[in-house]
C-alpha cells in the first residue's frame, strides 16, 4: 500500500468523511463510534477521527510480510527502523526523531512500539539486539507530528479542568 504524505492513502484520506469511508471499506472491525478505528483492509488501516466525523490520522500498520507500506519505492514497514530511514535519507527526505520513531515531510512518521524483535526479521538475532522494527506509518499534515509547545500543554491540562 503506497502512502500520499499528509494526506493519507487511496482508501482514506485526511479530511475525508467518516461515512465515505465506510462506504469504500466497510465499517470498523469493533463496534460504535469511536474516534479511532481499525478496518479490516490489507495492511490494516487505524483512522482517527475529529469530532465532526472527519478523518484526522491515517496509520497502516505491518503486515508481517503480507502487503506491506511503501513511499517513494521504499518498503516503509515490517523493516528495521534505522534501514528504512537510512534509505529515505539517500533519497533526499528530510527527517527529524520523535518519541518513537521519526517524522518525515511532507506529512508521515514511522514508529516502533518495540513489540517486534530483531529476530523476527533476522532469525541470526541474538536476544539482546537492540534493532527496532517499523511497525508502523502514521500519516498527516507535517506539523500533525511534531512536539507541543509548553502553551499548547498549558491549554490542554486547563481545558481539562486541570490547573497549571
Amino acid at each position: 500500500m503506497e502512502i500520499l504524505p499528509g494526506e493519507g492513502v487511496a482508501l482514506a484520506k485526511v479530511g475525508e468523511r467518516r461515512a465515505d469511508v465506510e462506504r469504500r471499506i466497510g465499517g470498523p472491525v469493533h463496534p460504535g463510534r469511536s474516534s479511532r478505528a481499525v478496518y479490516d483492509t490489507s495492511p490494516c488501516l487505524v483512522l482517527t477521527y475529529t469530532p465532526d466525523e472527519t478523518v484526522e490520522v491515517v496509520e497502516i500498520a505491518y503486515s508481517g510480510g503480507g502487503e506491506e507500506v511503501f513511499f517513494d519505492g521504499v518498503q516503509l514497514t515490517f523493516r528495521f527502523l534505522d534501514d528504512v530511514v537510512a534509505d529515505l535519507a539517500a533519497k533526499g527526505h528530510r527527517y527529524e526523531p520523535i518519541d518513537i520513531g521519526y517524522r518525515f515531510e511532507p506529512g508521515f512518521a514511522i514508529f516502533s512500539m518495540a513489540s517486534m524483535d530483531a529476530s523476527d526479521l533476522d532469525p541470526a538475532a541474538d536476544e539482546d539486539d537492540p534493532r527496532l522494527v517499523c511497525e508502523g506509518v502514521s500519516v498527516a499534515p507535517y506539523d500533525y507530528f511534531r512536539p507541543p509547545t509548553d502553551e499548547e500543554i498549558e491549554e490542554y491540562i486547563r481545558s481539562r479542568g486541570g490547573s497549571v
